[in-house]
C-alpha cells in the first residue's frame, strides 16, 4: 500500500534571517511576532503615539517610536527604525502599507528582506483596473462590467446602459468596501460616482473609478493562495466571507457551501491567475459566486485578516510560510499533502453598535475576558484598560473556532460568544451570536446583503433592545444571588439600577442636543467633507457632514428643516462626540 504523503509546509527553517520588524499594529502585529519568536527570529515593533501602551509594544524584542497616528504610513520613519534596530527584514502586515508596491520597493533597495510579493505584483493587482485587464487576459472569469477608467457622469450613464442596473462604481485602488457605491436606479447614478470619486481620493489617494454590474446577494469566496519563488502555486482551500456590513467582512468561515464543480474551477483559475503575475507569497484571490458560475474580484496581495480559517483546517502556519518563502525557501509540500479536516468559522469582534448602522464606537475597555477551551482561538490586543482609538478600524478581536463539522462548529461559536466578556463599548458580540441561529446562515445559503438586512429586521424586532444592550458585549456581571442553599445568577433590566448595565448604545445613537438646534458628530473623527454653508436652507435627512472615524466614511443629517445660523466645523479639522457641527435656526419662511 502506498503511504500517504507528508505535508512538511510547517519545516524548520535553515538559512533565515535573525531579526524581524513587523510594520503594523495590534493583533496581526501580534500574530506575526509569535510565529517569529517560534522560529527563532528576534522581532522589532514600531508604535505611534497612541500606541505606547500596546501588547505588540510590550511582546517585540524591541520597540521604535514612529510619530503621531498617522506614522505607521511614513515610509521613511519605518526604514530609519530598521536600520537602528538592525532588523533585516520586514513584514508589512495587512492594512497601512502591506499593498503598497513604492514601500516594498522602499525595503528592498534598503537592503532587506520583504516579507509579501514581488512589488510588480503588488502594484499589477492594486490598481483593480488594471487587475481586471490581466485576469480577462488571463482567462479568468471577471464580473460583467469594464475594464477601463470612467472619466465622467457621461462615462457613468454608458456604462449603466451596457451592463444594466444596479450599477456598482468602485475606486481603482479600492479596497475593503471602501469607494464602493451601488446605483439601483439611473436618478441615483450621478450622486453615486461623485460619492466613490470621494471616498477613494480620501482613503487612497487616487479617485479613478471603473464599472461593473453589481450582482444581487451574491456569495462573496475567496480562495488562500500559497506560492514560493521557484514556480510552485498552491491553494490552501476557500473562504465565505459573504456575511458583511457596509462591504466589510464581520464572519467568515471554510469550507463554504457552494457547488464542488465551482470549487474545482475556481482552484483552478486562482492558480492560473497567481501563475499569471508570477506570485510569490501568500495572497488571497476573491471572487464573487452567483449560482454554479464565479467571477474574479480582486486579489489581496497580503495576508488577510481571516486566514485563521484556513491554518484552523490545513493546520499549516502561513506566517511561518510566508517568512520562509520570503527568505527563498522552496515550499516544504505538493497540492496532494495539503489535507482539509473539519470546518472553522472566525467572528469579528469590533466596537460598533449594531443597533445604529454599526457605526464605530472608539472608548476605553473597563472589562475583558476571553473565552477558552477546545477548538477556540482568539486573536486580539486587547485587555482591560485598553483605548480603543478612533485613528484606527474597530477590531477588538477575532473570535476563530474550530470542530469537526459545521453544526458543532456553530454550537462551539454559540459558546464561546457567551463566555467572551466586554466592557465599556457597544461591540458586535450580540448580533453574532444571534446570527448563529438565523435560517439563512444555518442553512449556510447566505450571500452579502444578508447580513445587512438581518441587523435592520433585528433592530426593529421587539427583542432587539435586549438583544443588542444586555448581551454579552455590553453587560455588566449578573448578580448573584443565594436563596435556600441555591445560587442563582440574576440580571437587573427594569430597574432603575439598570441604567449600570446598560449599554453606550443609546448616547451613541443620539443625533442632535438638548435645544434641539445643533446637529452633533455622533463620534470622534476627521470632517472630510461639508454640505453646507452659513445661511443654507436644509431639509430634515440632508447630508450637512461626512465624518472619517475608525477607518469609515459616516454622513452626518439633519434631523429637522431649518437654516444654517452657524457652522462649528471646518473641513479637515478634528471633531469630537457630540460636538456640534452646525446649528440651524427656523426656516426664513416660519
Amino acid at each position: 500500500m502506498q503511504r500517504p504523503k507528508i505535508c512538511a509546509c510547517n519545516r524548520s527553517p535553515r538559512g533565515m534571517f535573525s531579526k524581524l520588524l513587523v510594520a503594523n499594529r495590534g493583533e496581526i502585529a501580534l500574530r506575526v511576532m509569535r510565529t517569529a519568536k517560534e522560529m527563532g527570529i528576534a522581532t522589532v515593533a514600531v508604535y505611534s503615539e497612541a500606541d505606547r501602551d500596546s501588547l505588540h509594544v510590550r511582546f517585540a524584542d524591541e520597540a521604535y517610536l514612529l510619530g503621531p497616528a498617522a506614522s505607521y504610513l511614513n515610509t521613511e520613519r519605518v526604514l530609519e527604525a530598521a536600520k537602528r534596530s538592525g532588523a533585516q527584514a520586514v513584514h508589512p502586515g495587512y492594512g497601512f502599507l502591506a499593498e503598497n508596491a513604492a514601500f516594498a520597493r522602499a525595503i528592498i533597495e534598503a537592503g532587506l528582506t520583504w516579507v509579501g510579493p514581488h512589488p510588480d505584483a503588488i502594484e499589477g493587482m492594486g490598481d483593480k483596473v488594471s487587475a481586471r485587464q490581466t485576469m480577462a487576459a488571463a482567462g479568468v472569469p471577471i464580473v460583467p462590467g469594464g475594464t477601463e477608467a470612467i472619466k465622467d457622469i457621461a462615462g457613468v450613464q454608458t456604462a449603466a446602459k451596457r451592463y444594466g442596473l444596479p450599477l456598482a462604481l468602485k475606486a481603482a485602488g479600492g479596497g475593503g468596501g471602501k469607494g464602493l457605491k451601488i446605483a439601483h436606479t439611473a436618478d441615483e447614478l450621478e450622486t453615486a460616482f461623485t460619492t466613490a470619486k470621494r471616498e477613494a481620493s480620501a482613503y487612497f489617494k487616487n479617485d479613478t473609478i471603473y464599472a461593473e454590474r453589481y450582482l444581487e446577494n451574491p456569495k462573496h469566496i475567496e480562495l488562500q493562495i500559497l506560492a514560493d519563488k521557484h514556480g510552485t502555486v498552491l491553494h490552501v482551500g476557500e473562504r465565505d466571507c459573504s456575511l458583511q456590513r457596509r462591504h466589510q467582512k464581520l464572519w467568515e468561515e471554510t469550507p463554504p457551501a457552494i457547488a464542488e464543480k465551482t470549487r474545482a474551477a475556481m482552484r483552478t483559475a486562482g492558480i492560473k491567475a497567481a501563475r499569471a503575475i508570477n506570485y510569490d507569497s501568500v495572497g488571497t484571490i476573491e471572487c464573487l459566486v452567483k449560482g454554479d458560475d464565479f467571477y474574479f474580484l480582486e486579489m489581496n496581495t497580503r495576508i488577510q485578516v481571516e486566514h485563521t480559517v484556513s491554518e484552523m483546517v490545513s493546520g499549516l502556519d502561513l506566517i511561518r510560510e510566508q517568512l520562509l518563502v520570503a527568505a527563498g525557501e522552496r515550499l516544504g509540500c505538493d497540492q496532494e499533502a495539503i489535507v482539509f479536516r473539519g470546518h472553522s468559522i472566525e467572528a469579528r469582534i469590533n466596537a460598533e453598535d449594531p443597533a445604529a448602522d454599526f457605526r464605530p464606537a472608539p472608548g476605553t475597555i473597563t472589562r475583558y475576558r476571553e473565552p477558552a477551551g477546545l477548538g477556540v482561538r482568539v486573536d486580539s490586543a486587547a485587555f482591560e484598560g485598553y483605548t480603543i482609538s478612533a485613528d484606527y478600524d474597530s477590531l477588538i478581536a477575532k473570535l476563530i473556532v474550530w470542530a469537526p463539522d459545521r453544526d458543532q462548529a456553530r454550537a462551539r461559536l454559540r459558546r464561546a460568544i457567551d463566555e467572551f466578556q466586554i466592557e465599556g463599548v457597544p461591540t458586535t458580540l450580540g448580533i453574532l451570536r444571534a446570527l448563529i441561529d438565523e435560517p439563512a446562515v444555518v442553512r449556510a445559503d447566505y450571500g452579502t446583503a444578508t447580513l445587512e438586512r438581518f441587523a435592520r429586521s433585528f433592530g426593529e424586532s421587539s427583542d432587539a433592545p435586549r438583544a443588542l444592550t444586555t448581551t454579552h458585549s455590553t453587560s455588566s456581571e449578573p448578580i448573584r444571588v443565594e436563596i435556600n442553599d441555591r445560587l442563582y445568577q440574576v440580571r437587573v433590566l427594569d430597574s432603575p439600577m439598570a441604567k449600570r448595565f446598560a449599554s453606550p448604545v443609546a448616547s451613541a445613537r443620539t443625533i442632535a442636543s438638548s435645544d434641539g438646534n445643533d446637529v452633533i458628530s455622533p463620534m470622534h473623527g476627521i470632517v472630510v467633507e461639508l454640505g453646507v454653508k452659513e445661511r443654507d436652507k436644509v431639509l430634515a435627512g440632508q447630508m450637512v457632514a461626512v465624518i472619517e472615524a475608525m477607518k469609515m466614511m459616516n454622513e452626518v443629517r439633519a434631523h429637522k428643516d431649518g437654516v444654517v445660523s452657524k457652522v462649528h466645523a471646518s473641513l479637515g479639522s478634528s471633531v469630537e462626540a457630540q460636538a456640534p457641527l452646525v446649528t440651524l435656526t427656523q426656516r426664513e419662511s416660519e
